[in-house]
């Protein structure tokens, strides 16, 4: 398909950039700067042109980009539907409500689809600030703050008097505005607004209007928003056009809403009585260019539907400014005009399994986060408190807990997880483990393990270890019982020094384990610590076959084969103690490919299992590893260097 730009200035430049990675042709430059839009047209084998009615009735491109200054936008994306062109068209619309009004009119009238800019609603950074909210992470949002510092733009523009004529709302909030109403719908009203004519004297070109505008937004849906827009703070200024919101669990932050950019640091969120934590991606994720919202919307117009949708949300976003004007002028409370808009957050994605199995011979379909954490007390040694370092694993966006009765702090994790600021739970992946001396109590040990836990199911339940040892009672918070306690409840001994057995086969363990599910006490069955063979005979007698196999894996004990055969069969397999291997972390191979990709050699490690379809669950005290063991997730290791880290492993490793 191909499209026509109006406009060869910078932003056309920027658009551009995408042409060569695109399906989309570009079949002419339209500019009343000839040499300008030579040049342009001339790096994409284009056709040139200096005025837009001449353009249009040589070309027969579909789609019109409108890439020309702020006041010029209108004229031509009303000239483009006159002559039955789909518009998509760099923001704003128009300068003022009952404009961007007509063109809607218009071209639904004439079945054609429009489209504005900013697409950054839909970039990295913003999804995951969305994806935030939809979680439920802050509760109902009643407070946020947002800036446009569009900042000095005689500094940094070589047109300044372009931006300085339509003044920083219509060039710069509408960055934050385009998040918000994607979150929140509609403003309702514009509370408060003030102006102020703040400006160097020494600067030559001068604002035509306030420099400087501050307003209170009320949201239909609930939210008031302070918005700051600005050309008199720098954009280097503390806040560029940052976001910040606050509900009554929680608060997200998120730094740039006009970013294009995957930035790991970009969105933090801090739930009540805890520093912000730093969200990163946890899968891989690309830039976004200029140009994604011209492909897009062409793919819809091919399709053959006719979006509206990103014009409508334009259209409110310029509704809300004209309000903020009127408002300042009148010192008083204005209504924003309504236009067809309602939110269009991005969905939170659902880890939680069917409830029912599927078909015998079909795998679950798990849809696992990409990396769990490990909740364990036992580290280097001894016993730690690891309430902390699990609300920092919540608040920086993992979500697949592994915990076990054996942990001993279950009720802590079920204090966590009912809090303010906790995940919903549809999007947490919660995999309990029975413990050896339970195999034959499973169901007291289940429901004693979701009662501390204050849920009503597990997503996966399983067999901590395939052996089974004399029962000793329940195993009811241990981290409050003493040491000696702990370790003589689960770890029995006969006079000899051996583990004290039951006389229990692995396939009545496995059996005992289905009266869980049967219960719809978990919705699937899982099982730690076996070897293939072991696996193989459980699936041999099993009615309900395991949907998750956790072992101990990392690049010394690959488990290549287990994970083949599980994979193979559908079903998932989470590594755990995936760092811990004595020496490990200290391999020169390691260090050389995390160098390559920005990664520590624990890094490495967390996007080798996670390349390779693997769930990883590491565990760290310190927070700082909890979110960087996050972020590597989002990285995925080329063949060469996977097989560089396969050369690591070790057939003589032990503990």
């Amino acid at each position: 398909m191909n499209v026509v730009f109006v406009g060869a200035g910078d932003v056309a430049s920027q658009y551009a950039e995408g042409l060569s990675q695109s399906p989309l042709t570009l079949e002419a430059v339209c500019d009343t700067d000839a040499d300008r839009a030579t040049a342009l047209a001339r790096e994409h084998d284009a056709s040139v042109f200096t005025g837009v009615d001449e353009m249009l009735a040589a070309t027969d491109a579909p789609i019109v980009v409108n890439l020309t200054s702020h006041g010029a936008h209108a004229s031509i994306t009303r000239a483009a539907l006159a002559a039955d062109r789909h518009v998509f068209s760099e923001k704003p619309l128009a300068l003022d409500a009952a404009t961007v009004e007509s063109l809607l009119d218009t071209a639904a009238d004439r079945d054609l689809a429009l489209a504005a800019a900013p697409i950054t609603p839909r970039c990295p950074s913003q999804r995951r600030a969305g994806r935030a909210l939809v979680d439920g992470r802050l509760g109902t949002v009643r407070l946020g703050y947002a800036f446009a510092h569009v900042g000095r733009v005689t500094e940094w523009h070589d047109r300044p008097a372009l931006f300085l004529e339509v003044g920083p709302l219509y060039d710069g909030a509408v960055y934050p505005l385009s998040a918000l109403v994607s979150w929140f719908g509609p403003v309702e009203r514009v509370r408060t607004a003030d102006a102020l004519d703040v400006w160097p004297e020494r600067e030559p070109a001068q604002p035509s209007g306030a420099a400087h505008v501050e307003a209170t937004l009320a949201f239909a849906s609930g939210p008031v928003v302070r918005l700051t827009a600005s050309f008199y703070a720098p954009h280097r200024s503390r806040e560029f056009y940052g976001l910040e919101l606050h509900g009554d669990d929680g608060s997200l932050y998120l730094a740039d809403s006009g970013s294009l950019d995957v930035a790991a640091d970009g969105v933090s969120f801090g739930r009540l009585g805890r520093d912000y934590t730093t969200m990163p991606p946890q899968t891989p994720e690309r830039p976004c260019t200029h140009f994604d919202g011209v492909e897009r919307f062409a793919a819809a117009i091919e399709a053959g539907r006719r979006p509206r949708g990103l014009a409508r949300r334009g259209a409110h976003v310029v509704a809300i400014c004209d309000a903020i004007e009127r408002a300042a002028e009148t010192g008083g409370s204005t209504a924003v005009e309504g236009f067809d808009v309602a939110a269009d957050p991005v969905a939170a994605p659902t880890v939680r399994p069917p409830s029912e199995p599927p078909a015998a011979g079909t795998d679950w379909g798990l849809r696992l986060p990409p990396i769990g954490f490990g909740t364990s007390r036992y580290r280097d040694g001894e016993y730690v408190d690891r309430v902390d370092s699990i609300a920092t694993a919540l608040d920086a966006g993992y979500r697949l807990l592994d915990v076990a009765e054996l942990y001993g702090n279950e009720h802590r994790i079920g204090d966590l997880l009912s809090a303010p600021g906790a995940p919903d739970r549809d999007g947490l992946f919660l995999f309990g483990k029975v413990w050896n001396t339970n195999h034959d109590h499973v169901i007291e040990a289940c429901e004693g393990s979701l009662q501390e836990l204050s849920l009503d199911a597990f997503d996966a339940y399983a067999l901590h270890w395939p052996e089974a040892w004399a029962h000793q009672g329940p195993l009811r918070r241990l981290d409050e019982r003493p040491v000696e306690t702990q370790e003589r409840l689960t770890f029995p001994e006969e006079e000899s020094g051996a583990p004290a057995t039951a006389d229990l086969s692995l396939v009545e363990s496995w059996r005992n384990l289905e009266r869980v599910s049967d219960r719809g006490l978990t919705r699937t069955l899982g099982v730690c610590n076996v070897s293939l063979e072991q696996l193989r005979t459980i699936l041999s007698a099993a009615r309900v076959p395991p949907a998750v196999v956790q072992v101990e894996r990392h690049p010394y004990r690959p488990r290549t084969d287990l994970v083949e055969f599980c994979h193979d069969r559908g079903i998932r397999v989470v590594a755990h103690s995936p760092l811990s291997a004595p020496g490990l972390l200290e391999e020169s191979v390691l260090q050389a490919v995390g160098a390559e990709y920005d990664l520590s050699p624990a890094g490495v490690v967390i996007a080798w299992n996670v390349s390779q379809g693997v769930v990883p669950i590491p565990s760290s005290t310190e927070a700082r590893h909890v979110i960087e063991n996050l972020a590597a997730a989002g990285t995925r290791l080329s063949s060469t260097d996977m097989t560089r880290i396969d050369a690591l492993r070790d057939p003589d490793f032990e503990r």
